[in-house]
């Protein structure tokens, strides 16, 4: 017996029952980041597998543990992207974009690839929206991204439910100071951290700071502490930082421990968190990466951005019941066409009112059917109204107006009216 076909585990289906959310959430952004003046760029999902080797780090647990890698028809090493910035970066670099010292600020959207353990929030193929800023290296920059994300937990009804989370990584020569600090002092309590964080400790020990083992956070609290190592030039920076967030009232948490799992983070690093996702808390991060595009071959380009995850957001709005009403229905109208001339005369109908109503979401019955399974259609679409037209309707050229949700009696409408009042009582809705 054959298997049946599904989905792989971890890549879900996204069915037109969820797509409204989706699409609205993915507007909403959209529409802000115009308001802002960034630019799209579209990026291909697979890159050659070196790119990220370079920019991520062959000792992230990205790259040795959960990339989708393959060989193709040439010998090539190919690898579905785990995340956006190096396909960024490589794309400005490859068109010139920051060439010259142009400031660019890019925004992308869609699938990235990890190969996880899947759970609530977490998948194997995820999609994110990313921003990335070339050639601006001050605080400002690095506050404006913070602030559009505030705007935007607004714009959706969600900033009472999330936390920023700041920190500063300095310069990688003040990271390498500390490196050794850290690892020296790991290393004399090695017996009382756990396997990954001793791992971790030969390979990219500031990831240990991340760890959620209990005895080695508990070996932690007496670490030194990345603050101390800050270059004047990172100290400056983040207060700078801070000060413009103080100014435009937005409330951070300074998290010491926060580090992000990429080796090409300097200076500012972020994080908006939740607690209403259990353990996946973190709907959107980022920092600065003022040495990723000379690690890739460019000239020493400032870089600062973030990504968000659009499925730990939309869980997030629908846990807390910010859907709006609107997004469930996709249907305004519903027209019901009784007979064959009406059926006719019901599709040049519906192309004028689409013509005359612009946003009229309008679905024209579509293999006939008696008055009953008709009806029993428009109800199911979630229509608000139904538009009766048969015989009597036609001889009139008036148009049945039926409410489907109770909002008053069946009326009859002259279709030169029809129009103006579809515009006032559904699109204005």
């Amino acid at each position: 017996m054959s298997k049946t076909l599904q989905a792989i585990r971890g890549m879900n289906d996204i069915l037109p029952e969820q797509t409204p959310l989706w699409r609205y959430f993915e507007g909403t952004v959209a529409g802000l980041l115009d308001g802002y003046g960034y630019r799209q760029i579209r990026m291909p999902i697979v890159e050659f597998t070196d790119l990220f080797k370079r920019s991520i780090g062959e000792v992230t647990d990205i790259v040795e543990k959960e990339m989708y890698t393959f060989e193709d028809r040439n010998g090539d090493s190919l690898t579905l992207r785990p995340e956006g910035t190096a396909a960024c970066v490589r794309a400005v670099l490859e068109h010139g974009l920051s060439g010259g010292g142009q400031v660019q600020k890019l925004w992308y959207m869609g699938p990235m690839f990890r190969h996880e353990r899947p759970q609530k929030g977490r998948y194997r193929q995820f999609h994110q929206i990313g921003l990335e800023v070339f050639n601006l290296d001050g605080p400002d920059i690095d506050a404006e991204l913070i602030v559009l994300t505030w705007r935007l937990w607004k714009l959706l009804g969600i900033r009472d439910a999330v936390t920023l989370e700041l920190n500063s990584l300095g310069t990688s020569e003040a990271r390498g100071r500390y490196r050794e600090a850290l690892v020296e002092f790991l290393t004399a309590h090695l017996d009382q951290i756990d396997e990954d964080s001793q791992r971790r400790l030969k390979t990219n020990p500031l990831r240990v700071l991340d760890t959620k083992h209990p005895e080695t956070q508990a070996v932690l609290v007496n670490a030194p502490k990345l603050a101390d190592y800050l270059d004047e030039e990172s100290r400056v920076h983040f207060e700078g930082l801070k000060a413009r967030l103080d100014a435009a009232g937005i409330p951070y948490v300074i998290n010491p421990k926060l580090v992000r799992g990429l080796d090409y983070y300097s200076k500012t690093v972020f994080e908006w968190v939740t607690d209403k996702l259990g353990a996946q808390g973190t709907v959107c991060a980022g920092g600065r990466y003022d040495g990723l595009v000379e690690q890739m071959g460019g000239k020493p380009t400032p870089g600062v951005g973030f990504a968000m995850g659009i499925e730990r957001l939309i869980l997030l709005l629908e846990t807390l019941e910010q859907v709006p009403e609107s997004i469930a229905r996709q249907v305004d109208v519903y027209l019901c066409a009784f007979g064959e001339q009406a059926e006719l005369a019901g599709l040049t109908l519906a192309e004028r009112l689409r013509d005359q109503v612009p946003g009229l979401r309008l679905m024209v019955n579509a293999g006939a059917g008696s008055f009953k399974s008709q009806f029993k259609k428009a109800d199911k679409s979630g229509a608000l109204y139904a538009l009766i037209l048969g015989d009597d309707e036609l001889a009139q050229q008036v148009v049945g107006f039926k409410p489907l949700r109770g909002q008053g009696e069946q009326q009859n409408i002259a279709w030169s009216a029809l129009a103006d009042h579809l515009a006032t009582c559904v699109v204005q809705d």
